[in-house]
């Protein structure tokens, strides 16, 4: 077969990245290659146009075609960790637009509306920094803890997102009773979604002479355990969820000079709109 003559012009990596979770959670065969120092190629055409169709976005489907796009060493971006995701968006965003990122915000003191560039390259060191909380202790239990994949964190916040839309729509019915029996019916699917979410964020449960893998055990025991266990797996979703979170960029008001917390989240829906 004939060499492209232009196979020279073709993309080139543009940042080299770390996964922060070392790759320990994925599935066998979804990576490939030395994960502590992954090559991020720049967004095609095509990949752009991808980010920008709606339907794409929701269902997930944009995200993991773009990171298999532009991280060849992902071979399956919906068994990617959650703990990896925004790390390698925001590597691709960095290749594909350079480093700086403009976000628009309002003054907390005087209401003065500020742009301000921020430096992506910031996030990238927070989530190297950032260590997953893996275990949970309770008497003689040992909870052994797992991120959600990618896949896993695309369907429950689907589910949750027709949930809430529901909720929107009790809200309007008219007849009291009615809207009572919807409202509580979609608080208890609610809850069942928390559930399922807290039930897939455990690996195993150790006991004093054994470990339980089974799914099925486990999800009978999540729904049967005491509160305090309970409460303490949920505890220790929340703070890995928190500990995750990109942090605030402080910059002064151009207007009155008040420091402000300038906040920006990776939603691929408008991360990777304006250039």
């Amino acid at each position: 077969m004939a060499t492209n003559p232009l196979q020279q012009y073709f993309r080139q990596p543009k940042i080299y990245i770390k996964l922060p979770s070392g790759g320990v959670f994925n599935k066998l065969g979804s990576l490939q290659g030395d994960v502590t120092n992954m090559p991020v190629y720049g967004m095609t055409g095509m990949d752009e146009i991808i980010m920008k169709t709606p339907d794409a976005l929701m269902s997930g489907e944009a995200s993991v075609k773009v990171i298999q796009s532009c991280c060849p060493y992902i071979k399956d971006a919906w068994e990617l960790s959650n703990i990896d995701t925004d790390q390698v968006l925001a590597a691709i965003r960095i290749a594909t637009y350079g480093n700086e990122i403009e976000v628009a915000t309002k003054c907390k003191d005087c209401g003065a509306d500020n742009e301000y560039s921020l430096e992506l390259s910031r996030l990238i060191e927070h989530f190297n920094l950032f260590k997953y909380i893996n275990s949970v202790k309770i008497n003689d239990l040992t909870i052994k803890m797992q991120p959600l994949s990618y896949r896993q964190s695309t369907d429950f916040n689907l589910r949750n997102y027709e949930l809430q839309k529901q909720l929107q729509q009790a809200a309007a019915v008219e007849d009291d009773a009615e809207q009572k029996k919807l409202v509580n019916t979609i608080f208890v699917k609610l809850s069942d979604l928390q559930n399922e979410i807290f039930f897939s964020s455990i690996e195993c449960v150790e006991t004093a002479t054994e470990t339980v893998t089974d799914r099925m055990f486990i999800k009978e025991w999540v729904s049967n355990c005491d509160k305090a266990i309970f409460d303490a797996i949920k505890n220790n979703f929340e703070e890995n969820r928190e500990n995750l979170k990109a942090p605030p960029f402080v910059a002064k008001c151009e207007s009155c000079g008040v420091d402000n917390e300038v906040n920006f989240n990776l939603d691929e829906t408008n991360f990777f709109v304006n250039a």
